[in-house]
């Protein structure tokens, strides 16, 4: 196992709404302070708050598979197809972006967290479809749960969303001691971000690396072996995506 860790000041930030909105990027647009700028076929990670509200005006995208997960609060969404949604905790919105839409967004809390990820499939392909938007409930997600501990699958097996983009995502919340398995193949990068508390990754009993909350991580091998998420003394909520280190096409695009 090899793990790459970013600290919070090697991550980009972000601002809307007059600063209503900020952001922590552990993937960013050039510019933006952000160490790493793609993985594959993740393009982007924002991590957005508001205490109470903030809005972002209608903007275009083009291509693009973007996906609002929402950690707690409420994320309305509006759009050129005439879509105007809203969901809650644990729910996500996905924007097929294709031939172009433009779509707004307002985060209302109190404390709302949010991710937004941009997953990049082969834009020239991408390009002749018709835009479309997707909304996902929490409990559309299948949850396995062991002694307090969740994990749940938010891309990938058992998932209601469908990407062309090839991705795989986790919602991994450990209780104090606990510790969640993963087999990492080589090729595939797992791109690690922790929301909550301190813990550690193991490899057998001869490699460890200890995290701490708000940190980046990415993971990868040079061999098909199983890897550890520990918790420590306190609760641990990591997001986990694994995707191909490298896409073949990889066409970047001049608009977003």
């Amino acid at each position: 196992m090899r793990i790459r860790l970013y600290t919070p000041v090697m991550q980009g930030k972000g601002h809307f709404d007059g600063g209503r909105i900020t952001e922590q990027k552990p993937i960013g647009f050039p510019g933006e302070g952000s160490v790493i700028h793609r993985i594959g076929p993740l393009y982007y990670w924002a991590w957005a708050s508001t205490p109470e509200e903030g809005y972002i005006p209608p903007h275009p995208h083009y291509g693009f598979e973007i996906l609002t997960y929402v950690l707690q609060g409420t994320s309305e969404h509006g759009d050129s197809l005439g879509t105007r949604s809203t969901i809650g905790e644990g729910g996500v919105q996905v924007i097929k972006a294709g031939s172009g839409v433009s779509h707004e967004e307002r985060f209302l809390g109190p404390d709302m967290e949010g991710f937004q990820i941009w997953f990049e499939p082969d834009l020239k392909l991408e390009a002749k479809k018709q835009p479309a938007y997707e909304q996902y409930e929490a409990d559309e997600f299948p949850v396995q749960a062991q002694n307090g501990s969740l994990v749940k699958q938010i891309l990938g097996e058992g998932s209601p969303i469908n990407l062309t983009a090839e991705a795989r995502m986790w919602d991994v919340q450990l209780q104090p001691g606990h510790r969640y398995d993963h087999v990492l193949s080589k090729g595939r990068t797992l791109a690690a971000l922790a929301v909550r508390g301190a813990g550690s990754w193991q490899e057998g009993e001869a490699h460890e690396e200890a995290f701490h909350e708000r940190d980046f991580m990415l993971l990868t091998s040079e061999h098909e072996e199983q890897i550890s998420l520990h918790a420590g003394d306190e609760p641990v909520r990591m997001m986990l995506i694994e995707v191909p280190e490298r896409v073949s096409y990889g066409l970047l695009p001049k608009k977003y």
